[in-house]
């Protein structure tokens, strides 16, 4: 199941301007289906279809759906606009698809056409759908590019696995069209306040189990997709208590938070807020097991190899998931997190039956592009009452909001 795109979905798109850039990719086609789906929520659509672009799709065909005229370099028009108009008039840049070109451009802060012009001079939201073969998502460069750009802020939605040019399939296709077209209305909606008067306790990170006072046992969690629920809550109009193992990161704004270092200790920050939340959701990355005992100096590697026995940590989501079970209340809603790197969706469906969770959020984190030490993540959403919802690579930001319109459609 992906976003629908339904007539609530889209009502953000009313009477905006949208500069719908399209690059040079065999997905071009389907940007003409973006266009008519904008156009048919209301949306004002200015076209700019990079040289590549027009190899795949004329500009008689994007005219007639947008119904203006469509123009394709910089020096068009150049009497009547500046360059740099079309971007200063637009609500959103809408790039679909962006092609491994136009990112790199991009992100190299180009301007050699009308479309990289667009983007530098945007202040505007801006959405891209990347499209490539894998090879060329996976190449460093590629990577190095993605993460450039969403940390300007800009919204990436996908790719995903599916058929590619030349018969090929793996990841980087393009999204479809009504998914795409509902992530850009999602990105001009006003932030609706519908976590007002909640309060929510977000866990973040990865724990650190102390072997001596240099050495410790931990994880590659850096604790930005539980950062970026907590933004997106607070955001919302929640009261967020974010209880947050070491990481580098800022506290986002309007959020109370609580260091911890280890996993007792993010034991105890939870169950003392716990009677007040009315909602959880544990997206730490928690040590399952502590070394029995902390040497109290650093372990010289002369005194030869040192034997570490270890000792279960509590499980917090499992406690927190008995503990609602006994409750009268059954408060407070929960949400969980799973990390996997094989068979992640199976793995997650007994995760989401054991723990008593009312949400699981899986994802692989042996997926070079989301988990673990990067801007973007891509998961599937379980839910005790049978729903599943796919939710594409995406910025965390991104997922986070979608993951609490899930959260907030069953809290009611």
């Amino acid at each position: 199941m992906t976003t629908p795109v339904s007539a609530s979905n889209l009502e953000a798109l009313r009477g905006r301007r949208v500069l719908l850039g399209v690059s040079g990719g065999i997905a071009a086609y389907k940007a003409a289906i973006v266009a008519r789906l904008l156009v048919g929520a209301g949306a004002i659509v200015d076209a700019v279809p990079t040289r590549g672009a027009l190899k795949f799709l004329g500009t008689a065909t994007l005219e007639g759906i947008t119904g203006r005229p469509v123009r394709t370099e910089v020096w068009d028009d150049i009497d009547r606009e500046t360059h740099v108009a079309l971007a200063r008039h637009a609500d959103v840049v809408a790039v679909y698809p962006a092609t491994a070109h136009t990112l790199a451009r991009a992100a190299a802060g180009l301007a050699d056409d009308l479309l990289t012009t667009s983007l530098l001079a945007a202040t505007c939201p801006v959405v891209m759908a990347p499209a490539m073969h894998s090879e060329m998502w996976h190449h460093a460069a590629t990577q190095a590019n993605v993460a450039t750009l969403v940390q300007r802020g800009v919204e990436l939605v996908g790719p995903t696995v599916g058929e590619l040019m030349g018969g090929d399939r793996g990841i980087g296709r393009a999204v479809d069209p009504d998914v795409f077209v509902a992530e850009v209305a999602a990105v001009l909606a006003p932030v609706q306040q519908d976590l007002a008067d909640r309060m929510v306790v977000v866990t973040a990170g990865g724990t650190r189990e102390v072997i001596d006072p240099v050495r410790y046992l931990g994880n590659r969690s850096t604790g930005r997709m539980g950062f970026a629920l907590a933004a997106v809550a607070a955001r919302r109009g929640a009261t967020v208590h974010l209880v947050a193992a070491p990481t580098h990161l800022p506290t986002p704004a309007g959020v109370q938070r609580h260091d911890v270092l280890a996993a007792t200790q993010m034991h105890a920050v939870v169950m003392g807020l716990v009677d007040q939340a009315d909602v959880v959701v544990k997206a730490a990355a928690v040590a399952d097991f502590r070394p029995t005992v902390v040497a109290a100096h650093k372990i010289k590697k002369g005194d030869g190899i040192p034997s570490i026995e270890l000792t279960r940590n509590p499980d917090i989501l499992a406690e927190l998931g008995e503990r609602r079970r006994q409750s009268a209340t059954q408060r407070p809603f929960l949400v969980g997190f799973a990390a996997e790197t094989q068979d992640a969706e199976a793995n997650g469906k007994l995760k989401l039956e054991r723990k008593g969770v009312d949400l699981l959020v899986v994802n692989d984190v042996s997926a070079s592009d989301a988990g673990f030490g990067v801007e973007t993540n891509r998961v599937v959403v379980l839910a005790a009452d049978g729903g599943r919802v796919e939710i594409p690579l995406a910025s965390k930001e991104l997922v986070a909001a979608r993951v609490w319109d899930e959260v907030v459609t069953r809290l009611g």
